[in-house]
């Protein structure tokens, strides 16, 4: 099976290193892990730029057999949106999505301005922000849930490099 390996941390400086390890957890359970900046079988040609960047992560997408997304809040109260769009992607497909996040907080704690306005969630500038306990949008979830996958959230913070609550992930997905 190939996994595409679905997350923010192609921001990271040793990104490279992150998903070498990442692959080679993936390889324990005979799965074979695809980062987002691994060249694609089919290169798309061109310029090196935004758009052939994409266009890769679309070729190396549509080979995949699932994906494994670290939905850990980037740059935000929410997930990186490129990894979101994967998911979405891949679930799409009709294939399996699983995901994890190293914040232990609801999604709507996140929201450090929200405040209960007659039983309602809202944030600072009078929109709804959703209260149903799960660590991420409900869509997120739910596109996770209803296709049999996987969906963890650490018990305290965890450091971007952190690769326990993956490899649990990946033994959850193993018994499954």
């Amino acid at each position: 099976m190939r996994i595409y390996l679905a997350g923010p941390e192609v921001f990271l400086p040793d990104a490279l290193a992150i998903g070498a390890a990442k692959k080679a957890l993936c390889a324990l359970h005979g799965w074979e892990g695809v980062f987002p900046m691994d060249p694609p079988t089919l290169s798309p040609s061109g310029e090196m730029d935004w758009r052939r960047i994409h266009a890769a992560n679309e070729l190396l997408l549509r080979g995949c057999d699932a994906l494994v997304a670290n939905l850990t809040p980037f740059r935000g109260v929410g997930a990186d949106p490129g990894t979101v769009f994967e998911l979405g992607f891949l679930r799409a497909l009709g294939r399996p999505v699983h995901g994890y996040t190293h914040d232990p907080r609801p999604h709507r704690a996140r929201a450090p301005e929200a405040r209960l306005v007659q039983g309602v969630w809202e944030d600072a500038q009078g929109l709804r922000v959703e209260d149903h306990g799960l660590s991420e949008n409900l869509m997120l979830e739910g596109a996770i849930r209803a296709g049999g996958g996987v969906m963890l959230r650490a018990e305290a913070a965890l450091d971007w490099r952190d690769l326990s609550l993956f490899t649990r992930c990946l033994t959850e997905i193993a018994r499954v």
